[in-house]
């Protein structure tokens, strides 16, 4: 006889926000883990790139991805993914 499992959170969803904080400090701590082990930080960010772009492909759609990626440049530019700003 085999016995079915079904997927049941343990608590209700949390908000989008808390979602995305949560998801940073997995991903944080993974990446510290990676380093510790002696991965490269360029390895790991083209495997992180890798990943989340696959991800979003399979969830939205070459498409979609492909014009959200076209805002890219200007957004790095703009020091949006820059961990230390330059304070003038």
């Amino acid at each position: 006889m085999s016995e079915s499992l079904s997927y049941r959170p343990a608590r209700e969803p949390l908000p989008d926000q808390e979602q995305k904080q949560a998801a940073l400090s997995y991903l944080n701590e993974a990446w510290a883990e990676a380093r510790h082990d002696g991965v490269d930080g360029d390895c790991l960010a083209q495997a992180s790139l890798f990943a989340a772009f696959a991800e979003l492909v399979g969830t939205y759609g070459e498409d979609a991805v492909a014009k959200f990626v076209e805002g890219l440049p200007g957004r790095v530019r703009n020091g949006e993914f820059s961990l230390t700003l330059a304070r003038q």
